[in-house]
């Protein structure tokens, strides 16, 4: 287990690292190791990263780096692995491609592979290129038996034993031709839906402010759906929207809002709209940037049949008291290590490849 505990190691002095970077302020702390060398330098890749994706809001980038701080604590990274048979890993060369929908998404694949023990070789999204090589170096010197067991490439993926595949529906088509013959994991588009009664609280409506517009509802626990009764009073919905208007003084958010917008009108569908956010009655679970689509349920055990065989498509369920595994309002940004997307255990398959 010394191997184990090593990487673990790694892993919460990364953390201690990410824990000068918060929303509220970025401070230099004495204790944390090579802070003379990475310090400055990660503050200069927080903007370069913004730079080169818009939607990268330095707010945004933040948020994930302060996530990742508080998760990559001993404490947490020792429950998660407890459970999983990584012991008598035989290392192998796994292969992650990472989407680039929100500020360092692919890093939990990038953590699993390398906590099991493997190699990682990464492919990262154009979209998302800065932040994880630079804090690839901050593991190598924190933990130099890392050292050769990651790689970034832009080149054609050779010479892996397994993969961990991040895409579109259309691109999971090609992943799963391309590496039939290897173990893999292959993720598909996926949203998030929230269930509403009519009798939330103000401040469950106001939390679920956060997960719609948290990354601009970019991300899969983005809630772009929600589910409401016959005769459900938008008001109150819109009130708790509220708490984000702020939103659309962001350009490119609002070049969205009024794009989409147009094109509701123009197709003559009924939306309601408050100046930032629009809904419009949909069926469909993806909903575009500053739109949010909602559906009738007639009773509530009808609907959880209908999550349950749309299954497949649905990340979250934000809920009370509804469904097994539901997250509370203003959760879904919130994963912990054990959350894994599409419910599939990452480090189940990575300590039987």
């Amino acid at each position: 287990m010394d191997g184990i505990k090593s990487r673990i190691n790694a892993f919460h002095k990364l953390g201690e690292f990410l824990s000068q970077f918060s929303q509220e302020k970025i401070e230099k702390k004495e204790p944390v190791e090579y802070n003379e060398l990475f310090f400055d330098g990660f503050k200069h890749q927080l903007k370069i990263a913004g730079e080169n994706n818009t939607w990268f809001t330095r707010e945004n980038i933040l948020f994930s780096i302060e996530n990742w701080a508080k998760a990559l604590t001993s404490e947490n990274l020792t429950q998660w692995v407890a459970t999983e048979k990584l012991g008598n890993n035989n290392p192998k060369l796994v292969a992650v491609i990472m989407a680039g929908n929100i500020p360092l998404v692919g890093f939990h694949d990038f953590l699993s592979v390398l906590i099991s023990g493997h190699s990682v070789l990464v492919k990262q999204s154009s979209n998302d290129k800065h932040l994880l090589p630079f804090l690839t170096k901050y593991l190598e010197y924190v933990s130099p038996e890392l050292k050769g067991k990651i790689t970034f490439t832009e080149e054609k993926l050779t010479g892996f034993d397994a993969v961990i595949a991040t895409g579109s529906n259309n691109t999971a088509r090609y992943f799963e031709y391309y590496f039939k013959d290897k173990p893999s994991i292959i993720r598909k588009n996926r949203n998030s839906v929230a269930v509403l009664t009519g009798n939330e609280s103000e401040a469950q409506l106001q939390n679920l402010s956060e997960d719609v517009f948290r990354y601009f509802g970019l991300g899969c626990r983005s809630v772009s759906k929600v589910f409401i009764p016959k005769g459900y009073n938008f008001d109150a919905f819109f009130n708790g929207m509220y708490k984000q208007h702020e939103i659309i003084n962001n350009i490119k958010y609002a070049n969205n809002y009024d794009y989409n917008k147009a094109v509701y009108l123009m197709s003559e569908f009924d939306i309601l709209e408050n100046g930032f956010l629009m809904i419009k009655e949909d069926q469909s679970y993806a909903s575009p940037i500053a739109s949010v689509f909602y559906e009738y349920y007639d009773n509530t055990d009808d609907l959880k049949i209908k999550l349950w065989e749309d299954r497949a498509q649905i990340q979250c369920i934000v809920a009370s008291n509804f469904v097994e595994n539901e997250i509370a309002f203003g959760q879904t940004q919130h994963p912990k290590l054990w959350d894994y997307a599409d419910g599939v255990n990452t480090l189940d398959f990575l300590a039987k490849i």
